[in-house]
């Protein structure tokens, strides 16, 4: 008996530690070992941030999977120095829109 419960602490330990593991955002960086590395994934979410700050009703995960949606958010408030860098695809270097 004693043996048949260890084995399922053994068993169910590594799938606890798995299921808390996620994506650590710093603002347009993810913490990836103790340091900081921006990513596309963080940036979108912080233009979901912005935009929601602005009044926009959207979720992170609406701005990474809608590219039309991420170019209207940008398009909005890409002037906003805090989501330069995740719009600076979306509208080009200057994060003013595409003209």
């Amino acid at each position: 008996m004693r043996t048949m419960f260890l084995s399922v602490i053994a068993v169910t330990i590594p799938f606890s530690s798995a299921a808390l593991a996620h994506i650590v955002c710093h603002d347009d960086f993810q913490v990836v070992n103790c340091r900081e590395i921006a990513t596309p994934y963080c940036q979108d979410n912080t233009l979901a941030q912005v935009s929601r700050g602005f009044g926009r009703r959207v979720s992170d995960a609406q701005v990474r999977n809608n590219p039309g949606l991420k170019n209207e958010l940008c398009r909005n408030f890409g002037s906003d120095i805090r989501v330069k860098s995740a719009c600076a695809s979306s509208t080009g270097q200057d994060g003013e829109g595409r003209h």
